[in-house]
């Protein structure tokens, strides 16, 4: 029994002394990819990696796979710490890029807000003025004159019909003269109010070839305006508090964002002179888009693009808010519409990414962010391929770093968003 322990316990060196030595050649030669993943992953930033080649075996023990070569691009092998920084650099250098915004326009006291008045707003667009023109023209009077008829017969009858006026009542039942008025003069009337009015909605919802559209989103309790003619880029209007509603170095309205109430972050721009479309949707509820110095109002309903336009030709900046009760901060939702000239227009649309049609170079499908190096050009002529690991060009999709996810930002500074 103590032979055969002895024999045991000497096959038992041998066979560690026989592996000793190719585990200690495979220590000491370069982390292979199977051995290490992360020595791909921690290749230069900006360079792809090439196949894998095996080395000699090393004496007596196993063959040793060696560390690939860097070679020119990102490849599929990149790990997403990489993707990320080169992302972030892109994005960095993008938005050094970026031009400045245009200063804001400053609003006019009593153009594009409420003032006190009692009556309509000072309309700036073509439907709005003939919609005033019928209100204050046609609608007014003929609703004033029929009032006042009304109270004058009223009047008539009580002093004249009175007991003591009139002790014996009449027993007159039937009378076809005025039977014929009454019937005839309200007919008349609709049809002059109805001739105005089926021309005015016929020019709401009819409207001319657009210049730009925007897609109007909302949401409880802000605004998301997206500009697909101009790279798709989207821009989130929140309301800006005032001074002692917020934590010191958070922006707080002043009197060159506008009112109190109506002051938002974010602005929707647009041109002067433009036909601008709004495709007007919501992301939750019910909400709707209005603007009385445009004489614009269309419901955001989930689910359904309704379509509305507008043409301003003042610069200037106009005010509305949301006209549909939407929840508890439905109160919380201003909309700010600023009308600037074409230049300037061009530089506020530079500024946030997007690009103007017809513009020099391709505008990002992405235009919130800079392009990444999925759609960047492919490599020069005469630059290496990557190689897949069997050593056949891979596909150039595999290779292709993905693009970043396009950012939603939600409502930052909203009333509505604070949960109190």
């Amino acid at each position: 029994m103590t032979t055969l322990k002895t024999f045991l316990a000497a096959l038992a060196l041998t066979t560690l002394s026989a592996t000793a030595a190719p585990l200690a050649a495979q220590t000491a030669a370069p982390p292979s990819p199977v051995a290490n993943p992360g020595a791909v992953q921690t290749a230069p930033q900006g360079a792809a990696v090439g196949p894998a080649v095996a080395a000699p075996a090393a004496a007596g023990g196993l063959p040793v796979t060696s560390a690939p070569a860097p070679a020119a691009g990102p490849t599929a092998g990149t790990n997403a710490g990489d993707t990320n920084a080169v992302v972030t650099d892109a994005e960095a250098a993008a938005s050094a890029a970026k031009p400045k915004a245009p200063p804001l326009v400053a609003p006019t006291p009593g153009i594009g807000m409420p003032d006190g008045r009692m009556g309509l707003q000072d309309q700036f667009t073509e439907v709005g003025e003939d919609a005033r023109t019928f209100h204050n023209a046609i609608l007014m009077p003929i609703i004033t004159a029929i009032s006042l008829l009304v109270l004058a017969l009223l009047l008539w009858v009580i002093a004249r019909y009175r007991r003591s006026a009139n002790p014996i009542p009449s027993r007159t039942s039937h009378n076809t003269t005025i039977e014929v008025i009454w019937t005839l003069a309200p007919v008349l009337l609709l049809v002059v109010i109805a001739v105005p009015s089926i021309r005015l909605l016929a020019k709401q919802y009819a409207p001319p070839k657009a210049d730009l559209t925007v897609k109007v989103i909302g949401n409880q309790w802000y605004w998301t305006y997206q500009y697909p003619d101009n790279g798709d880029f989207e821009v989130v209007s929140n309301m800006l508090k005032e001074k002692n509603e917020v934590q010191p170095g958070t922006r707080a309205r002043t009197d060159l964002d506008g009112p109190r109430l109506l002051a938002v972050d974010e602005r929707m721009v647009v041109p002067a002179g433009a036909v601008v479309k709004l495709i007007v949707t919501s992301n939750d509820v019910i909400h709707s888009f209005a603007v009385p110095a445009f004489w614009n109002k269309m419901d955001a309903v989930p689910g359904r693009l309704n379509e509305t336009w507008f043409k301003v030709d003042r610069p200037g900046v106009y005010f509305g808010q949301c006209s549909e009760l939407c929840g508890a901060r439905h109160a919380f939702m201003p909309i700010a519409v600023e009308v600037v000239p074409p230049a300037q227009y061009a530089a506020w649309v530079a500024s946030k990414g997007g690009t103007m049609p017809g513009a020099a170079g391709a505008a990002n499908p992405d235009a919130t962010t800079p392009a990444s190096p999925a759609t960047a050009a492919p490599a020069a002529a005469g630059a290496p391929m990557a190689v897949g690991a069997a050593g056949a060009p891979s596909d150039p999709a595999d290779n292709a770093t993905a693009a970043p996810a396009p950012t939603t930002q939600g409502a930052t500074a909203n009333e509505g968003s604070q949960t109190k």
